[in-house]
């Protein structure tokens, strides 16, 4: 399952999807998470120090909630769409668990993107984000 994550923290409520997910039955969870470098969302930045700090502190609250080890990776892209599809291209993913905000406070999780994720033909549960 691709984790989808609105902020570089693990927030309750993406905490609370994934141990709601777990507990349906076995699954493996990857964890794809915003690289706050990327200062907006058309500059990219080769630089995923920070967000690799980021990651490593969320993962360990994942792990508990997913009963399991959890992968995941900092966003290559400003762009979370352009992420999500290049991660799902691996091929190694049948369900995504998408951390949504009002579009007006995302920069990186674009404007209806639970719409164009669901295009891709992914069961998609989105989790609203606290902003």
């Amino acid at each position: 399952m691709l984790v989808v994550a609105n902020k570089t923290t693990a927030t309750r409520a993406l905490v609370d999807a994934v141990r709601e997910r777990a507990a349906e039955g076995r699954v493996d969870f990857f964890l794809l998470v915003p690289n706050p470098a990327h200062v907006a969302f058309d500059r990219a930045s080769d630089d995923q120090r920070d967000g690799g700090r980021a990651l490593a502190q969320a993962l360990p609250e994942l792990e508990r909630a997913a009963g399991g080890a959890v992968a995941g990776r900092v966003a290559r892209s400003p762009n979370a769409y352009d992420d999500i599809v290049a991660e799902l291209d691996t091929g190694a993913y049948d369900e995504i668990i998408l951390e949504t905000p009002p579009g007006h406070v995302s920069h990186w999780l674009h404007v209806d993107l639970p719409h164009r994720i669901a295009e891709l033909g992914y069961p998609l549960r989105t989790v609203p984000a606290a902003h």
